[in-house]
């Protein structure tokens, strides 16, 4: 079997040796250290690696023996799709208006495309989270709302449609808790390498710097994750979207209460070309965007463009708000309030 021959997952189990397999696929040596066994004899067959395994190390480390073949196969075919060539780049993603939940038309069709950043507003339970589900899903007018949805311009395969990989929204939501006893650096580079990033410490260094120019709070890369605030978890993970998400769009939940810099946030999804849609009450949030997509009653009931004026207003909103944060600072630092500028 050459190298580049698709791999026979079943032959890799029981004909291939470690030598072989670790030539055609180097991270099977991760695989191997999982198990404890990263100094495996190269001329052994992984079936026989497998036989020689202690049994009570194996379930030590949460991996019954008589699963090994099936986790085996399953890594295999996980890693040979991320050494996949990537399917097409999107472009642009258009939806095409369905009903809401009277049954009226939605009349519209909206594309998005990447480095743009649309504001979505509306009540709690008005449909926003409909539509990213929709959108996710690629509907073809099979949803409650009978909307339909084109990647760059066409109708997507069927096949992406239904990949567990590969999926078109990121959500970044409102709450962020971190449950893993890792460092941040641990948990990025982690994540890096699980994406075949080629350099995933200096991915991780990356995503670490960019999350502090966020974050109002700085944090080292030896923090742990459990150690963090709302505001510099918030600003880690669009961090790690930005840099390494491979999904084309990206939800942002109320980012008006992450205590992080929101301009600078949208500035880097949009600097690293995701398609940016942005759940918020925030004026100032809203009216960022290029567009405000206004929900009511299950449907978008208008599709607002930012105009120029509205972009005037913009300034002396965010002139309001660092007047309004500097007097949140003062309290913070223990300052009296007797003095507010008026000008």
């Amino acid at each position: 079997m050459s190298d580049r021959e698709p791999l026979d997952f079943d032959a890799a189990w029981s004909r291939l040796t470690v030598g072989e397999l670790l030539a055609r696929q180097p991270a099977v040596g991760d695989f191997l250290a999982s198990l404890g066994a990263g100094a495996a004899p190269p001329r052994e067959t992984m079936e026989e690696l497998a036989a020689g395994l202690d049994p009570e190390a194996l379930r030590d480390r949460g991996v019954e023996p008589d699963e090994l073949p099936a986790r085996f196969r399953s890594f295999l075919a996980w890693m040979t799709r991320l050494a996949a060539p990537p399917a097409a780049a999107v472009e642009s993603v258009t939806v095409i208006g369905g009903r809401d939940k009277t049954g009226r038309a939605e009349d519209f069709t909206l594309t998005l495309v990447p480095g743009e950043v649309t504001s979505i507003v509306g009540p709690t339970g008005s449909g926003k989270s409909r539509f990213l589900a929709d959108i996710e899903w690629l509907a073809q007018g099979d949803t409650p709302t009978g909307r339909r949805v084109l990647v760059n311009g066409a109708v997507p395969d069927p096949a992406r449609r239904y990949a567990v990989e590969q999926k078109l929204v990121a959500q970044l939501s409102q709450n962020m808790n971190f449950v893993m006893d890792l460092s941040v650096r641990d948990f990025v580079h982690m994540h890096a390498e699980s994406r075949m990033a080629d350099d995933p410490a200096g991915v991780a260094e990356t995503v670490i710097a960019l999350a502090n120019e966020l974050a109002g709070e700085r944090f080292a890369g030896d923090t742990p994750l459990t150690s963090l605030s709302g505001g510099q978890s918030r600003a880690l993970m669009i961090a790690d979207t930005a840099c390494l998400s491979l999904s084309p769009i990206v939800l942002i939940d109320e980012i008006e209460n992450a205590g992080i810099d929101r301009r600078r946030a949208l500035a880097l999804l949009a600097d690293k070309r995701k398609i940016v849609l942005m759940a918020t009450h925030d004026p100032i949030l809203a009216l960022m965007g290029s567009r405000r997509l206004v929900f009511r009653n299950g449907g978008i009931a208008r599709v607002i463009e930012t105009t120029e004026r509205e972009r005037a207003n913009l300034a002396e909103l965010e002139a309001l708000d660092r007047r309004l944060t500097a007097v949140r600072t003062a309290l913070r630092s223990g300052e009296t309030i007797d003095a507010i500028d008026h000008s």
